[in-house]
C-alpha cells in the first residue's frame, strides 16, 4: 500500500483501461465513463509524461465469456514491459473473473508494472499488495456472480407469474399488463389467414408461394421510429415461419424459449446466445394466458408439420410429403439396419423412383441393404391405400367444397381491409395537406406528392379486389354434385396425371404412419409392413421383377398361356381367354388380336393354320357335327360322357374327333333329339364360352 511510483515507472507508459458491462450503461451512465477517462489526466499529475487510452471494450462483459480486444491489447501492452502502471477504476473494470484478474497481476509483477485506482497505488510484487489485490479480486466476482443470480431469479419469479414484460411480435399488444390481441383487423385477418394457409398446405414454404401469388401482405412491426408502428411487407419464408413457430399467437405465455451455451475456444470460455431449445426445456409455459390466433392443439399441430418437413436432418424419422415423383418419399423404413430409406429418380427424364437403404454404404462402404422399384411398390401401396379411404372419399368431397368457399371469403375479406385501410390513410394525407399553410409551398408540395400517393395505391388495391371479384363471377367453384361423383369414382382420380403428386402424398401420410421394407431373398418378393394409423398393420408382398425385366413387361404367366394356345387357337380365342382370367398387358390394357399377334411375333410362337388336318374340336364345332345345342354339348362333358380338355380354366375346349362317333355318345345325342333326356340350366357349370 506505500508504494511509490519511482522514476523507473515514470519513465514508461501509463495505460488507462475505460470499460463498461453493457452498451445501456455506455449510453446512460455518462458520469462512469467521464471519470475513467478523467484517469488520463491524473496519470499526468502523478508525472507519467506519456498516457495511452485503452477503450475497445466498451460494451462488453468482463466475465470471461466474450471477446475482448481491450483487455488482450492490456496484457500485451504489460509484457512488452513498456508500460508502467496500469489506471482504472476499480478491479471490476479490469476483470470479473479469477483467471483474467490473477494473469494480469502475474505479468505485472514479472514486469514491475503496478496496478493504481481512486485509492492507492498497489505492486504485485510486494507479497501484501498481491494478496490484498487477488482478495478484491475474489470480491468483484463474487459480487458479479450475486448480481446476476439476483436478478435472474427475480426474472423468473416475474415470468412464472405471467407477469414479465418483454417485446411482442406483431399482432399483439401489452394493455394494463396484460397481453391483448392488436386492435387493428386488418393485421388479425392477415395473421388468421397465415395459421390457415400453413395448416392447409401443409408447408410454410408453400403458404408463402400462395400469399406471394395472391399478392398478399403480412405486417411486421418496426422499431426503427421513436414508436413502433406497423409497416406492411412482402411475405417471405423467414417472416412466416416465425410467425407460426412463436407460442404467443396460441394464447400461451412462454419464457426461457432460447438458452445460451458456453465453450472453450482456444482455453477460453466463449458463450452463444438465442439457441432454440425443445419445449420440455421452457423456463416458463403458461396456457390459455392470453386471446389466441389458433388453439394450442393447432400449434402442435404446425410445430409437428415442420418437424417433419424438415429432411436435412437424420434424426431417422419419417418425412412428410413434399411433391416429386414418389409417392411413398420418406416413408419407407429398412428392415435390416432401422434407417429410412432415399429415393432417387432414374429414367430419361429422372421420374421413375427407385427406393434404397444407403446407410451402411456411406458409413462403412458395404452393399446396401434393400433396394427395390418405386413404381412397382407406389403402385401395390395406391391400391391398398384407395381400398382403405375408400368409404370416407364422399365426406372429403363435402369438405374439400367448404374449404374453398371458405378460402375465398378469407382471401377477400383481406383484400377489403387492405381497401380500407388505404382509403383512411388517403383520407389522413388530405386532411394534412389541406391543413398546411398555403405559404409554405415546399411542405405543401411535399404533402401534395403523399396525398397523390395515398391515392393511388387505393386505386391500385380497387382494381386488384375488382379483379378479385371478376375471377370469381368467371370461375365458380366446382359444385358438390362434381365433387360427389369424383369421390365415388375415386381410382380414376387417384391415378388421373393432373392430380398433384403432394396431395396423394399428404394422403398417404394420413393413413399410414409408416412402412418397413424388406426384400425374400428366397422367393424373390419386396415384403411390406404397413403400419396403418390407428395402430393395424398390414403385409404386403410383392413379386420382384427379374434381371433385364422393365416395369411394362408382360406378366410370365400371360406368357406361358400365349406359348401353350398358340398354333392351337385362333389370335382372337386366345384375347378372349386371356380377358376371362383378367390378364393385362404389361402397359395394363386388356388383349385384343393385334396385341396377342405382337407377343407372338415378339417370343417367336407359331400362327393357328386353319388349314391343317384337324384332330379336335371346339365346343361349338362338336355341336354342329352332333346337330345338337351348344348346352347339350356342354352338358355331356360335365357329365363325363363326352372327353374334352381345356388348357386352363376358361380356355376353348378340345374335343377328339374319334369321341364324337363313340357308342356312349351316339346314345345321348338321340335320346336329347327325341326329348327324353332332361336339360339342365343353359349357365349351369359353365367353364368356356367356347
Amino acid at each position: 500500500m506505500n508504494t511509490q511510483l519511482t522514476p523507473e515507472r515514470l519513465c514508461r507508459r501509463a495505460v488507462v483501461y475505460v470499460r463498461q458491462s453493457t452498451p445501456g450503461q455506455v449510453l446512460r451512465h455518462t458520469e462512469s465513463k467521464r471519470l475513467q477517462y478523467g484517469l488520463a489526466e491524473r496519470a499526468r499529475q502523478l508525472g507519467f509524461t506519456e498516457v495511452r487510452i485503452i477503450d475497445d471494450d466498451l460494451g462488453r462483459s468482463a466475465d470471461g465469456k466474450v471477446d475482448r480486444p481491450g483487455f488482450e491489447h492490456l496484457v500485451a501492452e504489460v509484457c512488452s514491459g513498456d508500460v508502467g502502471a496500469v489506471f482504472c477504476l476499480e478491479a471490476s473494470r479490469l476483470a470479473r473473473n479469477g483467471r483474467d484478474w490473477h494473469h494480469l497481476i502475474e505479468m505485472c509483477g514479472m514486469t514491475g508494472a503496478v496496478l493504481v485506482d481512486l485509492e492507492a497505488v498497489y505492486d504485485p510484487a510486494i507479497v501484501n499488495d498481491r494478496l490484498l489485490l487477488g482478495l478484491k479480486g475474489t470480491m468483484s466476482e463474487y459480487e458479479l456472480t450475486l448480481f446476476r443470480q439476483r436478478s435472474l431469479e427475480a426474472r423468473r419469479q416475474k415470468a412464472s407469474r405471467g407477469e414479465l414484460k418483454f417485446r411482442l411480435a406483431v399482432g399483439m399488444c401489452w394493455h394494463n399488463d396484460k397481453i391483448e390481441k392488436e386492435p387493428d383487423q386488418r393485421v388479425q385477418r392477415a395473421i388468421e389467414l397465415v395459421f390457415k394457409k400453413v395448416l392447409e398446405l401443409g408447408s410454410v414454404h408453400q403458404a408463402v408461394i400462395w400469399l406471394i401469388r395472391q399478392d398478399v401482405t403480412l405486417p411486421v412491426r418496426s422499431y426503427h421510429a421513436q414508436n413502433p408502428v406497423v409497416i406492411w411487407k412482402r411475405p417471405n419464408y423467414g417472416m412466416v415461419w416465425r410467425m407460426v413457430t412463436n407460442p404467443l399467437y396460441a394464447g400461451a405465455y412462454a419464457y426461457g424459449r432460447r438458452g445460451v451455451r458456453t465453450q472453450v475456444v482456444n482455453g477460453r470460455a466463449r458463450k452463444s446466445k438465442g439457441h432454440v431449445k425443445p419445449i420440455t426445456e421452457w423456463s416458463v409455459l403458461i396456457l390459455d394466458h392470453h386471446p389466441s390466433y389458433v388453439d394450442w392443439k393447432q400449434f402442435e399441430q404446425i410445430g409437428s408439420m415442420l418437424a417433419a418437413n424438415t429432411y436435412m436432418k437424420s434424426n431417422g424419422e419419417a418425412k412428410t410429403g413434399r411433391g416429386g415423383h414418389g409417392l411413398l418419399a420418406g416413408m419407407l423404413r429398412c428392415r435390416r439396419c432401422g434407417h429410412m430409406l432415399h429415393v432417387k429418380y432414374v429414367g430419361n427424364n429422372s421420374t421413375v423412383p427407385h427406393y434404397e437403404c444407403n446407410d451402411t454404404y456411406i458409413r462403412l462402404g458395404e452393399g446396401r441393404c434393400v433396394r427395390v422399384s418405386g413404381t412397382w411398390v407406389d403402385e401395390a401401396v395406391g391400391r391398398e391405400l384407395l381400398q382403405a379411404i375408400n368409404g370416407h372419399a364422399v365426406e372429403a368431397a363435402l369438405a374439400a367444397a367448404e374449404q374453398m368457399e371458405q378460402r375465398r371469403k378469407d382471401q377477400r375479406k383481406s383484400l377489403s381491409l387492405g381497401v380500407e385501410q388505404a382509403r383512411y390513410e388517403a383520407r389522413l394525407a388530405g386532411r394534412r395537406y389541406e391543413a398546411v399553410d398555403p405559404d409554405q409551398r415546399l411542405v405543401a408540395a411535399e404533402l401534395e406528392v403523399r396525398w397523390n400517393s395515398a391515392m393511388q395505391k387505393v386505386r391500385d388495391l380497387e382494381q386488384s379486389l375488382q379483379g378479385f371479384d371478376l375471377g370469381i363471377q368467371n370461375e365458380s367453384l366446382p359444385s358438390k354434385e362434381l365433387l360427389l361423383s369424383l369421390a365415388q369414382d375415386l381410382p380414376s382420380v387417384w391415378n388421373s396425371p393432373s392430380t398433384d403428386m403432394r396431395i396423394k402424398q399428404r394422403i398417404a401420410r394420413i393413413v399410414i404412419e409408416e412402412i418397413v421394407a424388406d426384400v425374400d431373398d428366397r422367393s424373390r418378393e419386396i415384403v411390406l409392413l404397413i403400419h396403418w394409423a390407428g395402430g393395424r398393420h398390414s403385409e404386403l408382398r410383392l413379386k420382384k421383377r427379374e434381371v433385364g425385366r422393365h416395369g411394362r413387361c408382360t406378366s410370365v404367366e400371360a406368357v406361358e398361356l400365349v406359348r401353350q394356345m398358340a398354333a392351337r387357337f385362333p389370335d382372337e380365342q386366345i384375347a378372349a381367354t386371356l380377358n376371362l382370367l383378367e390378364m393385362r398387358t404389361g402397359a395394363g390394357n386388356t388383349w385384343d388380336k393385334s396385341r396377342v399377334l405382337s407377343l407372338r411375333h415378339h417370343h417367336h410362337l407359331p400362327a393357328f393354320d386353319p388349314q391343317r388336318p384337324r384332330t379336335t374340336f371346339s365346343l361349338k364345332e362338336a355341336a354342329q357335327q352332333l346337330q345338337i345345342s351348344e348346352g347339350s354339348v356342354r352338358q355331356m362333358i360335365v357329365e363325363k360322357i363326352l372327353p374334352a380338355a381345356q388348357v386352363v380354366e376358361y380356355a376353348p375346349w378340345e374335343i377328339p374327333a374319334e369321341a364324337l362317333d363313340s357308342e356312349s355318345v351316339r346314345r345321348t345325342v338321340l335320346a336329347i333329339k327325341n326329348g327324353r333326356r332332361p336339360r339342365r340350366h343353359a349357365g349351369e357349370d359353365q367353364q368356356s364360352m367356347f
